[in-house]
C-alpha cells in the first residue's frame, strides 16, 4: 500500500506548519510522509512554540525553516496551508485544505499552547481522515 504525503506550508515555516509536521508524524507512526515548509522561511523555529512542543514531548530544537520548493508540493498527496495566501503554488490533482490557525509569531509558550492544541485536533482528523480513505 503507498504511504500518503502530506505537505504542511506556511509563510515563515517557525510556528505553525512546523507543530503540524511534528505532530503528524508522531500520530501517523510512519504510516504518512509527512514534510513541512514556508513560502518565506524565518532563520530559525519561534522559541515559544519550540518550548510548547517540549512539553508534549516533541523536540523541534534541531529543525530548521525550509524552503517551499514546487518538488515539494507535486510530491505531495495533501497540501495543507496554514495562513500562505497566494504563495502557496496549487497544482491539479492535489488535495488542498486551508487550516485557519493563528500565527503563534511573537507569542508567548502560554499563549502558543492552545494553537498547538488547536493543531494537534485537526491532526487527530486528518490522520482519521486519512485512515479511512
Amino acid at each position: 500500500m503507498d504511504v500518503p504525503a502530506v505537505l504542511f506550508v506556511c509563510v515563515h515555516n517557525a510556528g505553525r506548519s512546523q507543530m503540524a509536521a511534528a505532530l503528524l508524524a508522531r500520530e501517523a507512526a510512519g504510516s504518512v510522509r509527512v514534510a513541512s515548509a514556508g513560502s518565506q522561511p524565518a532563520s530559525e523555529v519561534n522559541p515559544a512554540v519550540i518550548e510548547a512542543m517540549a512539553e508534549i514531548g516533541i523536540d523541534l530544537a534541531g529543525e530548521l525553516p525550509k524552503l517551499l520548493t514546487p518538488e515539494q508540493a507535486r510530491a505531495a498527496d495533501v497540501v495543507i496551508t496554514m495562513g500562505c495566501g497566494d504563495a502557496c503554488p496549487v497544482y491539479p490533482g492535489k488535495r488542498y485544505l486551508d487550516w485557519d490557525v493563528p500565527d503563534p509569531a511573537g507569542l508567548t509558550v502560554e499563549q502558543v499552547r492552545p494553537i498547538r492544541d488547536e493543531i494537534a485536533g485537526l491532526v487527530g482528523d486528518l490522520v482519521s481522515d486519512l485512515r479511512s480513505s
